[in-house]
């Protein structure tokens, strides 16, 4: 992906450390009920009607794609979804 100067490239930079730091002030309920936020924000973003996060067409990335790309958030959520599978498995 190119990016047109180097404003965008820090824009992008500055995005992606935000999205790290807010998931590491919210590690504790991610922690705890990270699967159930996760599947409810994806829920939210993949509705009918709503603006994709990747638009190809216009160049455009959203920063929700960022977000739900993160390797600490998925790391985070992993406890809660594995216990949410063990315990549909069991039911």
């Amino acid at each position: 992906m190119r990016y047109e100067n180097g404003t965008e490239r820090a824009r992008i930079r500055a995005v992606q450390t935000l999205i790290s730091l807010a998931v590491l002030a919210a590690s504790p309920v991610l922690l705890m009920a990270g699967e159930p936020i996760r599947r409810c924000y994806l829920r939210y973003l993949f509705r009918d009607g709503a603006p994709p996060i990747v638009d190809k067409q216009r160049g455009h990335v959203s920063a929700h794609y960022l977000v739900v790309t993160h390797p600490i958030l998925e790391w985070l959520c992993r406890p809660t979804e594995a216990l949410t599978r063990l315990i549909g498995r069991r039911g």
